[in-house]
């Protein structure tokens, strides 16, 4: 019994000295500050190395790289050392006897490392972590989401084992509390959820996301990520992630302004206000993006929203660093420059001049958006262009992806030789069946630019591109009439480029399939419909209808800046609902309680659309028309694409006309008068195209002094002719009544020009030809733009008269007596 006592202590004291030597060798590794230092105690102690120190050893290596500049990491070096190595072993052998949260730290240190995806160790902890998740072992919160996001570091974006991890998320959502946990995981995931799952993703990142908290600013991050992966613009989210990123300024480097401006255009969100900042940010510090990998991103960044000088500057950057940029810097450059619309020769020169060595190294949709671009930009190297096609043919012949065949077929005839060949015809008649409709679209835009540069050489080539256009038609109806889906059809109808052979042919065949599918619309895809509809410029009243009466049954649940879409759908298109009074109204006050969510860029188009439609709230009007909000609007123009700057300014301008004009009682000032005159002065007028009509309204009026021609009025509307009758329907002559268009200018009182310099009973005639841009879509009936000048014309003093293109140029008006006739008819009506 004594000797039974004595070994008893032996053992209990042998096993506290090894417990403390183990927590002493676990403390020295923790207190490392140098890999070499961490090594050198692997090397002393590695028969004694726990699966508990090889973990904290793989972490330490983590967390002291982690600590260094990316420059400076060394990871090259540890990967290469034999104690990291020896390491690796270890942890191999030991894996089984590890504990949860050891098996994921160890696999999220190796990859951080850098270690391949397929590395023996990562498989081995990849196997073990998902035979504890099937045998229901649960792992903490942290470890899942760290689990979850090592497999999506691997690109096992549609593995297995994350929708088992998914299903784990779904099941446990409401007690997650922390917004790291969640961020991570709705990244790692985002590819195998469900619809409703993502919703409550969403929703859930909502409640926990503090938008005043900078600190969140890397949740906010990956939150704007998961968005982009799950294709989903959910302007809620968007706009507290971007209040984060505002507040979060001190942490914007450039690469994290790059990845923001990358995620936010994928999803078609903008923020001037973060455009101004990061403007401001980039500028200050432009001499220190000194190496291609920062230069592009600055480029990227900066270039579509640089002034003059800066601009300059970073094109003759981007020059003197050409010869150093890598293969994807380069496509960033050039996708930068078609943005800036930058045509500069030099560097463009330069990119393709050493384009030559990097070409190898594209994949089929790189090659196919750098041709795209060099073509657009106004490349001339020939020699480039004929080794892209060269590689283009054989990414044809090779690829079984429809979407890949269909861009190489449409960017192939963009190329300076636009001789079509029998592969791509064969090509592309073979994958028809399968394309959807925007690869459609792109093989139709091929063989309409070939047709336009004539019919290919040879009998059968031409007979083949003939059946192929048939064929288009066919798989295109085809498509149309197979679907059951609307928000799979809106989805497709989202990539198709307006006009051409999509418009001419499928227009009227997907307008009856939306009809079809007119019970899908909701308000999840009510947003996503009207863009269509904007897009195809259509009238068509029961999709309209619906579009109105589901807006009406949610309208709290639709984002403001969803409503300005739809309002603007049916403001463009000049429509009334059966309920168009109580649709706009409703509309109205759900905007006018929500208009800190509009930027004010978008308060002026906001402003605009209700002004069409007739509408002119208060609120906005004196909002708009303020010096603090117009100073406000030109900070916020300066970042804006030229295209955006050009659109708002063009309705700030039309807005103030119409306020000036219908809204006297708000005493706001025309202050449009030059800028109006700038604008016309560049512009292009159409009058050459109407010398004959000139000819004839002269042959009937008795004279040229009977008519003006290309008058511009009050408030800078121009028409295309104008006349003057006195109270006898018999016209006045300009000269002997000195009535000259002279005496109109500057004249913006209330009463407009309706008695201005006329005899008493005389009226002036405003005649307007109305060419196709003027109506929606196979209808006859006239848009919002020039229902709008009509009026306005009215309130000036005009009798209106709107030719349109569809009776000027029918069958009816093929003779000159009968277009006499026509014209007399319409001048000489009485009101």
């Amino acid at each position: 019994m004594v000797c039974l006592r004595q070994i008893c202590l032996l053992t209990q004291r042998y096993c506290q000295v090894r417990a403390l030597s183990s927590d002493l060798l676990l403390s020295q590794i923790n207190s490392c500050t140098h890999e070499d230092e961490l090594f050198g105690l692997i090397g002393k102690n590695k028969a004694r190395l726990s699966e508990k120190h090889v973990g904290s050893a793989l972490n330490v290596l983590w967390q002291l790289q982690k600590k260094k500049p990316l420059p400076l990491r060394t990871s090259n070096y540890i990967r290469n050392h034999s104690q990291f190595f020896i390491l690796r072993v270890l942890a191999e052998n030991k894996v089984e006897r590890m504990e949860n949260d050891v098996v994921v730290d160890i696999l999220y240190s190796i990859l951080r490392l850098n270690v391949e995806d397929h590395d023996c160790l990562a498989e081995a902890l990849v196997t073990e972590a998902w035979k504890r998740l099937e045998r229901q072992v649960l792992l903490s919160l942290p470890a899942l989401s760290k689990f979850a996001l090592c497999l999506y570091k691997q690109h096992m974006y549609f593995s297995p084992l994350l929708g088992k991890i998914a299903h784990i998320v779904d099941t446990k959502l409401d007690s997650i509390h922390d917004i790291r946990i969640l961020s991570v995981l709705m990244i790692s995931i985002s590819d195998v959820i469900s619809l409703s799952f993502r919703d409550r993703l969403i929703q859930k990142a909502e409640e926990l996301l503090g938008a005043e908290d900078e600190d969140h600013f890397n949740y906010a991050r990956r939150i704007v990520q998961f968005l982009q992966n799950v294709k989903l613009a959910h302007r809620p989210l968007l706009e507290k992630c971007n209040k984060i990123f505002l507040k979060s300024a001190c942490h914007l480097d450039i690469h994290n302004i790059c990845l923001i401006f990358g995620l936010y255009e994928q999803l078609g969100f903008d923020n001037a206000e973060f455009r101004l900042i990061t403007k401001q940010l980039l500028s200050k510090s432009i001499d220190d993006y000194n190496d291609p990998e920062t230069f592009t991103k600055l480029f990227f960044a900066l270039g579509p929203m640089a002034g003059p000088k800066v601009r300059e500057r970073l094109l003759a950057t981007a020059v003197s660093m050409a010869e150093e940029l890598s293969s994807y810097q380069v496509l960033v450059i050039l996708k930068t420059m078609q943005k800036m619309k930058c045509k500069n020769s030099h560097l463009l020169q330069k990119v393709a001049s050493i384009l030559h060595k990097h070409l190898d190294n594209y994949h089929t949709i790189q090659l196919v958006k750098l041709t795209q671009y060099l073509v657009l930009l106004g490349c001339h190297d020939l020699e480039l262009f004929g080794k892209l096609k060269k590689l283009l043919f054989g990414f044809l012949v090779s690829s079984v992806i429809p979407a890949d065949i269909a861009a190489i077929i449409r960017v192939v005839a963009m190329l300076p030789s636009t001789q079509v060949e029998e592969v791509l015809l064969t090509r592309a008649a073979a994958v028809l069946p399968q394309c959807r409709l925007p690869d459609l679209n792109s093989i139709a835009a091929a063989l309409v630019r070939w047709n336009h540069y004539g019919q290919p050489p040879g009998q059968s080539l031409s007979e083949l591109c003939a059946g192929l256009l048939q064929e288009l038609n066919h798989w295109g109806s085809r498509r149309l009439r197979g679907t059951n889906s609307l928000d799979l059809l809106l989805e497709e109808l989202t990539y198709v480029n307006r006009g051409g052979w999509f418009e001419e042919v499928l227009c009227e065949e997907t307008m009856s399939a939306c009809q079809r599918l007119l019970d899908q619309v909701t308000r999840a895809n009510v947003l996503q419909f009207s863009f269509f509809l904007i897009k195809a410029n259509h009238r068509c009243v029961p999709l309209l209808d619906r579009i109105a009466s589901v807006t009406l049954q949610n309208i709290d649940k639709i984002h403001p800046f969803e409503i300005y879409f739809i309002l603007y759908l049916f403001s463009i298109l000049n429509y009334d609902s059966p309920a168009n009074e109580e649709f706009f109204e409703n509309c109205i006050q759900h905007l006018m309680l929500n208009l800190s969510c509009f930027e004010s860029h978008y308060l002026v188009l906001l402003g605009h659309i209700l002004a069409v439609a007739g509408y002119f709230p208060p609120v906005l009007i004196k909002m708009i028309f303020n010096v603090s909000f117009l100073s406000k609007l030109d900070a916020e123009l300066e970042v804006l694409p030229d295209t955006s700057k050009q659109k708002v300014r063009a309705c700030l301008m039309k807005l103030n006309r119409a306020v000036c004009l219908e809204c006297p009682e708000f005493h706001i000032p025309w202050f449009h008068e030059h800028y109006c005159q700038h604008v016309l002065f560049k512009g292009s007028r159409r009058i050459n195209s109407l010398r004959h009509v000139h000819r004839m309204l002269t042959e009937i009026l008795g004279g040229s002094n009977y008519l003006k021609i290309s008058v511009l009025t009050p408030y800078c509307y121009e028409i295309d002719f104008e006349c003057i009758l006195d109270k006898n329907k018999r016209p006045l002559s300009y000269m002997s009544q000195n009535i000259l268009l002279g005496d109109m200018e500057g004249i913006h009182s209330k009463r407009g020009i309706k008695d201005t310099a006329l005899p008493p009973g005389a009226q002036r005639i405003a005649l307007e030809f109305l060419d196709p841009k003027a109506f929606s879509k196979d209808s006859h009936h006239v848009k919002g733009e020039s229902a709008v000048k009509k009026r306005h014309l009215e309130m000036l003093g005009y009798r209106v008269v709107q030719i349109p293109h569809f009776e000027w140029n029918s069958m009816v008006l093929s003779t000159k007596e009968a277009q006499l006739e026509y014209l007399k008819k319409h001048l000489y009506e009485t009101q």
